[in-house]
Protein backbone atom coordinates (compact mmCIF):
# COMPACT_ATOMS: atom_id res chain seq x y z
CA UNK A 1 0.00 0.00 0.00
CA UNK A 2 0.77 3.82 -0.65
CA UNK A 3 0.68 5.18 3.09
CA UNK A 4 0.46 8.92 4.16
CA UNK A 5 1.39 10.14 7.16
CA UNK A 6 0.53 13.49 7.65
CA UNK A 7 1.58 15.39 11.09
CA UNK A 8 2.44 19.28 11.24
CA UNK A 9 5.08 18.34 13.84
CA UNK A 10 6.84 15.07 12.41
CA UNK A 11 9.82 16.28 10.89
CA UNK A 12 13.13 14.09 11.67
CA UNK A 13 13.08 13.35 14.87
CA UNK A 14 17.16 14.60 14.20
CA UNK A 15 15.69 18.15 14.34
CA UNK A 16 12.29 17.24 16.83
CA UNK A 17 12.17 14.09 19.04
CA UNK A 18 8.35 13.02 17.85
CA UNK A 19 9.27 9.62 17.54
CA UNK A 20 6.17 7.61 16.82
CA UNK A 21 5.52 8.82 13.36
CA UNK A 22 8.76 8.06 12.30
CA UNK A 23 8.52 4.38 14.13
CA UNK A 24 5.39 3.65 12.64
CA UNK A 25 7.03 4.48 8.58
CA UNK A 26 9.86 2.34 9.67
CA UNK A 27 7.74 -1.14 10.19
CA UNK A 28 5.06 0.11 7.56
CA UNK A 29 8.80 0.00 5.04
CA UNK A 30 9.44 -3.06 6.14
CA UNK A 31 6.44 -4.36 5.65
CA UNK A 32 7.13 -3.58 2.66
CA UNK A 33 4.48 -0.67 1.89
CA UNK A 34 5.82 2.79 0.81
CA UNK A 35 5.69 5.50 3.26
CA UNK A 36 5.67 9.31 2.87
CA UNK A 37 5.42 11.60 6.10
CA UNK A 38 3.70 15.58 5.49
CA UNK A 39 5.10 17.87 7.93
CA UNK A 40 5.66 21.89 8.19
CA UNK A 41 9.06 22.86 7.39
CA UNK A 42 8.99 24.48 10.72
CA UNK A 43 10.95 22.77 13.58
CA UNK A 44 8.65 22.98 16.75
CA UNK A 45 10.43 24.99 19.58
CA UNK A 46 13.20 26.05 17.37
CA UNK A 47 14.07 28.72 15.58
CA UNK A 48 14.87 26.56 12.72
CA UNK A 49 12.95 26.23 8.99
CA UNK A 50 14.16 23.31 6.91
CA UNK A 51 12.85 25.62 3.83
CA UNK A 52 14.67 29.65 3.75
CA UNK A 53 13.35 30.46 0.18
CA UNK A 54 10.07 30.35 -1.86
CA UNK A 55 10.06 26.82 -2.88
CA UNK A 56 6.60 25.06 -1.87
CA UNK A 57 7.77 22.06 -0.38
CA UNK A 58 10.85 20.13 0.07
CA UNK A 59 11.49 16.63 -0.29
CA UNK A 60 14.03 14.69 2.37
CA UNK A 61 15.41 10.94 2.64
CA UNK A 62 16.03 9.95 6.02
CA UNK A 63 17.10 6.81 7.69
CA UNK A 64 15.39 5.94 4.86
CA UNK A 65 11.97 7.62 5.35
CA UNK A 66 10.41 9.78 2.83
CA UNK A 67 9.62 13.58 4.06
CA UNK A 68 8.03 15.99 2.47
CA UNK A 69 8.45 19.71 4.01
CA UNK A 70 5.06 21.89 3.38
CA UNK A 71 6.58 25.85 3.25
CA UNK A 72 5.29 27.07 6.24
CA UNK A 73 5.72 30.61 8.21
CA UNK A 74 8.24 30.37 11.21
CA UNK A 75 7.10 31.37 14.89
CA UNK A 76 7.80 31.95 18.01
CA UNK A 77 5.68 31.21 21.12
CA UNK A 78 1.96 30.61 21.25
CA UNK A 79 0.59 34.15 19.58
CA UNK A 80 -0.68 34.77 15.98
CA UNK A 81 1.97 33.63 14.39
CA UNK A 82 2.18 30.18 15.57
CA UNK A 83 -2.05 30.72 14.37
CA UNK A 84 -0.81 31.71 10.96
CA UNK A 85 1.46 28.60 11.10
CA UNK A 86 -0.97 26.44 12.18
CA UNK A 87 -3.30 27.64 9.23
CA UNK A 88 -0.88 27.62 6.36
CA UNK A 89 0.15 24.21 6.42
CA UNK A 90 -3.21 22.75 5.80
CA UNK A 91 -3.53 25.33 3.14
CA UNK A 92 -0.34 24.45 1.18
CA UNK A 93 -0.79 21.12 1.73
CA UNK A 94 -3.84 20.65 -0.86
CA UNK A 95 -0.99 22.25 -3.78
CA UNK A 96 1.63 20.00 -2.36
CA UNK A 97 -0.16 16.88 -2.84
CA UNK A 98 -0.56 17.07 -6.94
CA UNK A 99 3.04 16.47 -7.05
CA UNK A 100 2.51 12.99 -5.46
CA UNK A 101 0.82 9.71 -6.82
CA UNK A 102 -2.14 9.03 -5.45
CA UNK A 103 -1.96 7.13 -1.89
CA UNK A 104 -4.17 3.81 -0.39
CA UNK A 105 -4.62 5.27 3.05
CA UNK A 106 -4.14 8.84 4.81
CA UNK A 107 -3.37 8.98 8.40
CA UNK A 108 -3.46 12.28 9.75
CA UNK A 109 -2.81 13.13 13.31
CA UNK A 110 -4.69 15.77 15.38
CA UNK A 111 -1.86 17.76 15.89
CA UNK A 112 -3.26 20.29 14.70
CA UNK A 113 -6.74 19.50 14.33
CA UNK A 114 -6.73 21.64 11.11
CA UNK A 115 -3.77 19.43 9.49
CA UNK A 116 -6.13 16.04 10.76
CA UNK A 117 -9.10 17.78 8.98
CA UNK A 118 -6.98 18.34 6.17
CA UNK A 119 -6.23 15.13 5.59
CA UNK A 120 -9.46 13.29 5.78
CA UNK A 121 -10.59 15.99 3.06
CA UNK A 122 -7.89 14.70 0.63
CA UNK A 123 -8.61 10.81 1.57
CA UNK A 124 -12.01 11.93 -0.06
CA UNK A 125 -10.55 13.51 -3.03
CA UNK A 126 -8.28 10.55 -3.59
CA UNK A 127 -10.84 8.43 -3.10
CA UNK A 128 -8.88 6.62 -0.35
CA UNK A 129 -8.89 5.20 3.22
CA UNK A 130 -8.96 8.12 5.60
CA UNK A 131 -7.84 8.05 9.35
CA UNK A 132 -7.52 9.95 12.15
CA UNK A 133 -5.12 9.37 14.97
CA UNK A 134 -6.01 11.41 18.10
CA UNK A 135 -3.00 12.29 19.69
CA UNK A 136 -4.43 14.86 22.08
CA UNK A 137 -8.53 15.90 23.37
CA UNK A 138 -8.63 18.80 21.41
CA UNK A 139 -10.13 21.42 22.87
CA UNK A 140 -11.04 19.27 25.85
CA UNK A 141 -7.42 19.76 26.70
CA UNK A 142 -7.66 23.54 26.76
CA UNK A 143 -10.73 23.38 29.34
CA UNK A 144 -8.96 20.93 31.70
CA UNK A 145 -5.37 23.24 31.73
CA UNK A 146 -7.76 26.34 32.08
CA UNK A 147 -6.34 27.91 28.88
CA UNK A 148 -10.50 28.53 27.73
CA UNK A 149 -13.46 29.33 29.80
CA UNK A 150 -16.09 26.56 29.18
CA UNK A 151 -18.00 29.52 29.13
CA UNK A 152 -16.33 31.25 26.09
CA UNK A 153 -18.72 30.44 22.62
CA UNK A 154 -15.56 29.79 20.66
CA UNK A 155 -15.70 26.53 22.80
CA UNK A 156 -18.77 25.48 20.80
CA UNK A 157 -17.55 25.93 17.76
CA UNK A 158 -14.40 24.10 18.67
CA UNK A 159 -15.79 21.31 19.87
CA UNK A 160 -17.95 20.77 16.20
CA UNK A 161 -15.35 21.32 14.15
CA UNK A 162 -13.42 18.03 16.91
CA UNK A 163 -17.12 15.83 16.46
CA UNK A 164 -16.79 16.30 12.68
CA UNK A 165 -13.47 15.26 12.34
CA UNK A 166 -14.29 12.33 14.10
CA UNK A 167 -17.56 12.04 11.66
CA UNK A 168 -15.51 12.62 8.90
CA UNK A 169 -12.72 9.33 9.61
CA UNK A 170 -13.16 5.97 7.97
CA UNK A 171 -11.65 4.97 11.36
CA UNK A 172 -10.33 6.88 14.35
CA UNK A 173 -7.43 5.95 16.53
CA UNK A 174 -7.07 7.19 19.93
CA UNK A 175 -3.68 7.26 21.80
CA UNK A 176 -5.60 7.13 25.05
CA UNK A 177 -7.27 4.07 25.45
CA UNK A 178 -10.42 6.25 26.77
CA UNK A 179 -11.13 7.65 23.85
CA UNK A 180 -14.36 6.14 23.13
CA UNK A 181 -15.48 6.76 26.57
CA UNK A 182 -14.66 10.34 25.73
CA UNK A 183 -17.03 9.84 22.58
CA UNK A 184 -19.71 8.03 24.61
CA UNK A 185 -19.98 11.10 27.41
CA UNK A 186 -19.47 13.97 24.70
CA UNK A 187 -22.91 11.57 23.73
CA UNK A 188 -21.57 11.82 20.31
CA UNK A 189 -22.02 8.06 19.29
CA UNK A 190 -24.65 6.76 17.48
CA UNK A 191 -26.29 5.80 20.61
CA UNK A 192 -27.17 8.71 21.89
CA UNK A 193 -28.59 9.99 18.03
CA UNK A 194 -24.53 11.18 17.39
CA UNK A 195 -22.94 10.85 14.01
CA UNK A 196 -19.68 8.79 15.58
CA UNK A 197 -19.89 4.81 14.94
CA UNK A 198 -17.99 3.28 17.97
CA UNK A 199 -17.07 0.97 15.98
CA UNK A 200 -14.71 2.52 14.01
CA UNK A 201 -12.83 3.99 16.99
CA UNK A 202 -9.73 1.65 17.76
CA UNK A 203 -6.77 2.66 20.90
CA UNK A 204 -2.99 2.41 19.59
CA UNK A 205 -1.27 3.95 22.21
CA UNK A 206 2.32 5.57 22.14
CA UNK A 207 5.28 2.70 22.43
CA UNK A 208 8.84 2.54 21.99
CA UNK A 209 11.09 0.77 19.24
CA UNK A 210 13.02 -1.24 21.67
CA UNK A 211 15.39 -2.06 18.95
CA UNK A 212 16.56 1.41 18.85
CA UNK A 213 16.52 1.24 22.75
CA UNK A 214 18.36 -1.58 23.25
CA UNK A 215 21.03 -0.51 20.85
CA UNK A 216 21.06 3.17 23.54
CA UNK A 217 21.99 1.03 26.22
CA UNK A 218 24.42 -1.00 25.89
CA UNK A 219 26.48 1.88 23.35
CA UNK A 220 25.07 5.23 24.50
CA UNK A 221 26.61 4.95 28.13
CA UNK A 222 27.82 7.66 30.09
CA UNK A 223 30.31 7.98 33.02
CA UNK A 224 28.54 8.65 36.33
CA UNK A 225 29.85 7.29 39.65
CA UNK A 226 26.03 7.29 40.88
CA UNK A 227 25.32 5.14 38.77
CA UNK A 228 27.50 2.48 39.40
CA UNK A 229 27.33 2.73 43.28
CA UNK A 230 26.00 -0.53 44.66
CA UNK A 231 25.54 0.83 47.86
CA UNK A 232 23.10 3.36 47.09
CA UNK A 233 19.66 2.68 46.22
CA UNK A 234 19.10 5.03 43.10
CA UNK A 235 15.50 7.17 42.49
CA UNK A 236 15.85 8.15 38.67
CA UNK A 237 13.51 11.34 37.26
CA UNK A 238 14.09 11.95 33.67
CA UNK A 239 12.39 15.45 32.20
CA UNK A 240 11.61 18.59 32.34
CA UNK A 241 12.14 20.68 35.62
CA UNK A 242 9.69 23.55 34.93
CA UNK A 243 7.25 24.89 37.91
CA UNK A 244 4.99 22.75 36.48
CA UNK A 245 5.94 19.65 36.89
CA UNK A 246 6.83 20.05 40.47
CA UNK A 247 9.78 18.70 40.92
CA UNK A 248 10.18 20.59 44.48
CA UNK A 249 8.53 18.03 45.95
CA UNK A 250 11.08 15.80 45.39
CA UNK A 251 13.41 17.88 46.84
CA UNK A 252 11.14 17.71 49.71
CA UNK A 253 10.96 14.31 49.80
CA UNK A 254 14.53 13.69 49.94
CA UNK A 255 14.58 16.21 52.90
CA UNK A 256 12.36 14.06 54.81
CA UNK A 257 14.41 10.52 54.13
CA UNK A 258 17.76 12.41 55.33
CA UNK A 259 16.09 13.81 58.13
CA UNK A 260 15.10 10.27 59.42
CA UNK A 261 18.70 8.53 58.79
CA UNK A 262 17.96 7.06 55.24
CA UNK A 263 21.16 7.84 53.95
CA UNK A 264 21.01 5.31 51.52
CA UNK A 265 18.82 6.15 48.78
CA UNK A 266 19.65 8.89 46.86
CA UNK A 267 17.50 10.88 43.97
CA UNK A 268 19.26 11.38 40.83
CA UNK A 269 17.53 13.95 38.33
CA UNK A 270 18.10 13.89 34.41
CA UNK A 271 16.93 17.24 32.86
CA UNK A 272 16.96 20.71 32.61
CA UNK A 273 14.71 23.65 32.98
CA UNK A 274 13.83 26.83 34.56
CA UNK A 275 13.30 25.49 38.39
CA UNK A 276 16.64 23.92 37.81
CA UNK A 277 18.82 26.65 39.34
CA UNK A 278 16.35 27.25 41.93
CA UNK A 279 15.94 23.98 43.42
CA UNK A 280 20.33 23.47 43.47
CA UNK A 281 20.60 26.80 45.43
CA UNK A 282 17.63 25.04 47.94
CA UNK A 283 19.50 21.98 48.13
CA UNK A 284 22.65 23.75 48.94
CA UNK A 285 21.18 26.23 51.73
CA UNK A 286 19.23 22.89 53.19
CA UNK A 287 22.44 20.46 52.81
CA UNK A 288 20.93 17.81 51.23
CA UNK A 289 23.57 14.88 50.16
CA UNK A 290 21.28 12.67 48.84
CA UNK A 291 19.67 14.54 45.80
CA UNK A 292 21.45 15.67 42.89
CA UNK A 293 20.86 17.69 39.52
CA UNK A 294 22.99 15.83 36.80
CA UNK A 295 21.65 18.27 34.12
CA UNK A 296 20.21 17.38 30.62
CA UNK A 297 21.69 14.58 28.72
CA UNK A 298 20.90 12.90 25.19
CA UNK A 299 18.03 10.64 24.56
CA UNK A 300 20.03 8.27 23.29
CA UNK A 301 21.55 7.97 26.61
CA UNK A 302 18.37 7.82 28.63
CA UNK A 303 18.20 3.73 28.43
CA UNK A 304 21.51 3.45 29.48
CA UNK A 305 20.63 5.71 32.81
CA UNK A 306 17.43 4.18 33.47
CA UNK A 307 19.13 0.68 32.93
CA UNK A 308 21.18 1.02 36.48
CA UNK A 309 18.53 2.78 38.57
CA UNK A 310 16.65 0.67 41.03
CA UNK A 311 13.24 2.41 41.13
CA UNK A 312 11.95 5.10 37.84
CA UNK A 313 9.61 7.95 39.01
CA UNK A 314 7.02 8.49 37.00
CA UNK A 315 6.10 12.08 38.54
CA UNK A 316 3.11 14.18 37.21
CA UNK A 317 -0.16 16.02 37.82
CA UNK A 318 -3.61 14.31 36.83
CA UNK A 319 -6.23 16.67 35.13
CA UNK A 320 -9.50 15.75 34.26
CA UNK A 321 -8.72 14.42 31.06
CA UNK A 322 -6.04 11.96 32.46
CA UNK A 323 -9.17 9.64 33.51
CA UNK A 324 -9.16 8.64 29.76
CA UNK A 325 -5.49 7.22 30.44
CA UNK A 326 -2.02 8.45 29.63
CA UNK A 327 0.18 8.60 26.88
CA UNK A 328 3.52 9.95 28.19
CA UNK A 329 6.99 8.66 25.95
CA UNK A 330 8.95 8.54 29.41
CA UNK A 331 6.61 5.92 30.97
CA UNK A 332 7.24 3.72 27.73
CA UNK A 333 11.11 4.37 28.83
CA UNK A 334 10.57 3.66 32.31
CA UNK A 335 9.05 -0.19 30.59
CA UNK A 336 12.07 -0.64 28.56
CA UNK A 337 14.24 -0.03 30.82
CA UNK A 338 13.03 -3.25 33.15
CA UNK A 339 13.28 -1.17 36.28
CA UNK A 340 10.24 -0.94 39.12
CA UNK A 341 8.10 2.36 38.55
CA UNK A 342 6.25 4.14 41.18
CA UNK A 343 3.66 6.97 40.08
CA UNK A 344 2.91 9.63 42.07
CA UNK A 345 -0.84 9.88 40.39
CA UNK A 346 -2.41 7.25 39.06
CA UNK A 347 -4.20 7.47 35.15
CA UNK A 348 -7.54 5.70 33.68
CA UNK A 349 -6.48 2.53 32.31
CA UNK A 350 -3.42 2.15 34.23
CA UNK A 351 -0.19 0.48 33.02
CA UNK A 352 1.32 0.25 36.02
CA UNK A 353 -1.61 -1.57 38.02
CA UNK A 354 -2.04 -3.23 34.58
CA UNK A 355 1.69 -4.68 34.08
CA UNK A 356 1.87 -4.71 37.69
CA UNK A 357 5.29 -3.69 37.51
CA UNK A 358 5.55 -0.81 40.47
CA UNK A 359 3.30 1.02 42.68
CA UNK A 360 0.36 3.74 41.23
CA UNK A 361 -0.81 5.48 44.09
CA UNK A 362 -2.04 8.94 44.45
CA UNK A 363 0.26 10.29 47.09
CA UNK A 364 -1.02 13.16 49.15
CA UNK A 365 1.89 14.23 50.75
CA UNK A 366 5.71 14.42 51.36
CA UNK A 367 5.75 11.72 53.74
CA UNK A 368 3.46 9.08 52.17
CA UNK A 369 5.96 9.78 49.07
CA UNK A 370 8.92 8.88 51.01
CA UNK A 371 7.06 5.73 52.60
CA UNK A 372 6.26 4.70 49.59
CA UNK A 373 9.74 4.88 48.17
CA UNK A 374 10.70 3.04 51.70
CA UNK A 375 8.54 0.60 51.22
CA UNK A 376 10.22 -0.62 46.80
CA UNK A 377 13.91 0.16 48.28
CA UNK A 378 13.24 -2.58 51.57
CA UNK A 379 11.06 -4.96 49.22
CA UNK A 380 12.80 -8.78 49.19
CA UNK A 381 14.50 -9.01 45.69
CA UNK A 382 12.45 -11.74 44.27
CA UNK A 383 9.81 -8.77 44.44
CA UNK A 384 11.84 -6.49 42.77
CA UNK A 385 12.67 -8.82 39.91
CA UNK A 386 8.69 -9.76 39.51
CA UNK A 387 8.10 -5.46 38.94
CA UNK A 388 11.24 -5.85 36.99
CA UNK A 389 10.14 -8.56 34.48
CA UNK A 390 6.03 -7.41 34.50
CA UNK A 391 8.01 -4.05 33.21
CA UNK A 392 9.76 -5.58 30.44
CA UNK A 393 6.59 -7.64 29.28
CA UNK A 394 4.49 -4.25 28.94
CA UNK A 395 7.42 -2.96 26.82
CA UNK A 396 7.22 -5.83 24.20
CA UNK A 397 3.33 -4.91 24.00
CA UNK A 398 3.94 -1.21 23.36
CA UNK A 399 6.85 -1.91 21.13
CA UNK A 400 6.26 -0.07 18.26
CA UNK A 401 6.47 -2.97 16.09
CA UNK A 402 3.60 -4.31 17.50
CA UNK A 403 1.90 -1.22 17.39
CA UNK A 404 2.25 -1.31 13.50
CA UNK A 405 1.09 -4.33 13.26
CA UNK A 406 -1.94 -2.85 15.03
CA UNK A 407 -1.87 -0.20 12.65
CA UNK A 408 -2.11 -2.27 9.80
CA UNK A 409 -5.11 -4.13 11.33
CA UNK A 410 -7.03 -0.91 11.49
CA UNK A 411 -5.89 0.03 8.15
CA UNK A 412 -7.44 -3.30 6.26
CA UNK A 413 -10.51 -3.14 8.95
CA UNK A 414 -11.65 0.03 8.09
CA UNK A 415 -13.97 1.10 5.05
CA UNK A 416 -13.67 4.09 3.18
Amino acid sequence: MRIWLINHYAVPTKYYPLARPASFAKYLMRMGHTVTIFAASTVHNSDLNLINDKELFKEDIVEGIHYVYVRDRSYSGNGAGRIINMLLFPMRLSRVSKHFEKPDVILSVSATPMACMKGLKLAKKYKCKGIAEIADLWPESFVAYGMIKVSNPLLRFMYAYEKNIYKRADAIIFTMEGGKDYIIEKGWDTAHRGPVDVSKIYHINNGIDLDVYDYNREYNTIDDPDLNDPNIFKVVYTGSIRKANGIDQLVDVAEALQRIGENNVKFLIYGDGGEKTVLEEKIGLIGLKNIEFKGKIGKDQIPYVLSKADLCLLHWTPTPITKYGMSMNKSFEYLASGRPILSNSVAGYDLIEKYHCGISKNIGSVSEYADCILRISKMPKDKRREFCKNARVAAQDYDFEKLTEQLIEVIIGSEC
